[in-house]
């Protein structure tokens, strides 16, 4: 990593980093731990590696496609209670791209903590393509980059409470 930011440093896209990262530490075949919601994209980026002749072994989250309800999630934390939900599948996204003995994995757009989940069962290292965020577009950074202004209630001793949504907009 060291190399390719010493002789690649503000001339690669994260996209191209990746691609020259794996072939320097001699991976062959890379896996994709998806988003759903972010599929077009990582058939590009897929598309992208087999160009650099990488294989690639892609998984999305919704694997096994297991209703919330099943695992104790009660129906009103449901994103749409009422219905059959699948729920995210970190640990069988890792265990799938085990199986297939993938060299390098990749995240992209996975949940918080289903990212962390993924990475402690992944035998092989793990970067990042996508770092989630539905309200920003998948670009975390634009909150710090507005701290000063539209995200300056978070240094003025707002909590976020998760109990009781508390500061937080409600959902509709």
């Amino acid at each position: 990593s060291a190399q390719v930011e010493g002789q690649y440093y503000g001339q690669l896209t994260r996209v191209e980093e990746i691609v020259v990262f794996a072939k320097k530490i001699g991976a062959k075949k890379i896996g994709i731990a998806s988003c759903a919601g972010l599929i077009q994209e990582n058939r590009i980026f897929a598309g992208i590696l087999r160009a650099n002749d990488l294989a690639v072994f892609g998984v999305l989250c919704k694997v096994g496609s297991q209703d919330k309800c099943s695992v104790g999630i009660a129906e009103r934390d449901k994103i749409r209670p009422g219905g059959f939900e699948a729920m995210c599948n970190p640990v069988m996204q890792a265990n799938l791209c085990n199986q297939e003995k993938t060299d390098l994995n990749v995240i992209s757009g996975l949940c918080v903590g289903h990212d962390s989940l993924f990475m402690k069962h992944s035998d092989a290292p793990v970067t990042y393509l996508i770092v989630k965020d539905r309200v920003l577009a998948h670009n975390p950074i634009g909150a710090l980059n507005t701290g000063h202004s539209y995200y300056k209630r978070l240094h003025e001793g707002v909590k976020l409470n998760d109990a009781d949504n508390t500061a937080l907009p409600p959902r509709g």
